[in-house]
Parts: C-alpha cells; structure tokens; sequence
C-alpha cells in the first residue's frame, strides 16, 4: 500500500499484478536517485511470480505506462523478469499512449522467438485529435488448466465527427475485432510478431493498423518509409533504447533517427 503496487487472487488459477508505473518514468525526476528498482517493486514481482509459478497460477499484469516507454534500467530489467517467467505471466495490459497498439518480448538469447506481448489500450480521452475509444479483451475462460491467455480484442469509439453533426446523438460503435481485422490465427504472441512481419510488405494491411492506431481518425500526413520504420520498430520493442530488436525490420533506419521520431508521436 505504501508504494501503490498491488497482487490478487481474481479466482483459482488466475492472479492479477498491478503496478505502480511512477517507478519507471521518464518525466520523474525522483528516478535520478534510484531508476534500478524504485521502492523494491521489481524484486517485489520476482517474488509474486516465483510464487504464482510454484502454486500453478497464470498471471495477468496491469500497468499504466508501457515498459518501452520506461527508464531504460527499469525497462530491462523487466524485460528480463517477462523471459523468465514467460510460461507464468499470461497477459500484460498498459494504456498511456492513448492510441491502439502494442509491443512485443523476444528471448533474450536469440531476440527473434517472441515470448509474450504487452497490449496497449487506446484512451477514452480526445487528446491529440483523436476519437474517444475503449477495448475489450476476450480472454480464456476459469476452467483447470486454463491457459487466462487473451484469445482476441475488439476496439469501440465514438465517432466525434458523426457525433457533432447537428441534431445527431453521441452512439459507441465496434471500430474493429483483432483476429478479424488483420487475418489472425490467433492472438498469441508468435501470431502478433507474424503481422509485423507483414506490416513489412502488406502496404494495404499496415496503412489499416495506421488507421486503427488511430482510432478511426488519422492525422492528415500519410504515414510513409520512415514513418513506417520508426512505427514497426516500437511494436517490435518492448524494452527501451535497444537498436537490436529493430535490426531485422524493413525499411531500415538508423536508430537516433528512429527514436527522434518516437519523440515526436508521443502523446504523454
């Protein structure tokens, strides 16, 4: 209670982990004096997770700010603590940046087997010319020897622009359903590094997760090469400031570039 990071039971089987992401932010400045693991959070989650592993459990991770978006030190080593307990850790769910995306794990040994993937929500906020927008996952069921993985997620907003046409009334509307919308076997992490893969020469399919990153209302600018690098990249990160996972991704950019770029897009 005194550091704000929290663990429950939500039924056998199923755990929740929610943590107080202040301790990886790049705009606190309190992080100067201790960006290793502030408060003991980190060693805190070994702990639960070593523990969670040892009774059997799954579990899900809660979080505002994404891992990549953290201090690099904290982003690593939570990196680190994902690969060891990838057969433990079901699901991660994050929000901050207000736009429907998502980052991916790899091994640590090789970089290219992805072990899980962090789910970043779109916000209900407008903030920066965006539609309001929530999501709802769908994810394996209590029953014993449940998987609790996410087996897929559908995105609903409100449409502003249909919104405040006179006389209209404000209505949620579905915007889209993952496995649908981008031809999902599944909503694995190896299924969600196989789309970025095709982001790569699927014009078509990414200029469509361009417009659902955006909740149905992209910015005027279309987003072209370096756009498109700078954006695949961040999907395939989920530790900061790690040229190496962007290495194997077309088109190429040079990594300042590419962080330059991030700079630029980030909302909060």
């Amino acid at each position: 209670r005194a550091a704000g990071f929290y663990t429950v039971q939500v039924w056998p089987g199923l755990r929740l982990v929610s943590l107080n992401m202040n301790f990886c932010s790049q705009a606190n400045f309190w992080l100067l004096i201790n960006s290793t693991d502030p408060a003991g959070q980190l060693q805190w989650l070994v702990g639960v997770l070593a523990a969670a592993e040892q009774a059997g459990e799954k579990v899900h991770i809660i979080g505002h700010i994404p891992p990549a978006h953290c201090l690099r030190s904290w982003s690593w080593n939570y990196y680190h603590i994902v690969n060891r307990f990838e057969g433990t850790i079901a699901a991660q769910f994050f929000g901050h940046t207000h736009v429907d995306e998502f980052e991916m794990f790899y091994d640590e040994e090789t970089l290219t087997r992805p072990v899980s993937v962090a789910f970043v929500a779109p916000s209900v906020t407008t903030y920066i010319n965006l539609n309001p927008g929530y999501r709802v996952y769908e994810v394996d069921g209590a029953y014993p020897g449940s998987s609790h993985a996410v087996l897929d997620h559908e995105t609903f907003i409100l449409n502003l622009t249909e919104a405040n046409v006179p006389g209209a009334e404000p209505r949620w509307q579905r915007l889209y359903r993952a496995r649908e919308a981008y031809g999902l076997p599944s909503a694995f992490p190896a299924d969600w590094d196989q789309l970025i893969r095709r982001f790569q020469d699927d014009e078509r399919l990414f200029q469509r997760f361009w417009f659902l990153f955006h909740k149905g209302h992209p910015p005027r600018e279309p987003c072209l090469a370096a756009c498109k690098a700078a954006l695949l990249c961040a999907l395939r990160t989920g530790r900061s400031a790690d040229p190496s996972l962007c290495q194997p991704l077309r088109p190429a950019l040079p990594f300042p570039r590419i962080q330059a770029l991030w700079q630029q897009r980030r909302l909060c």
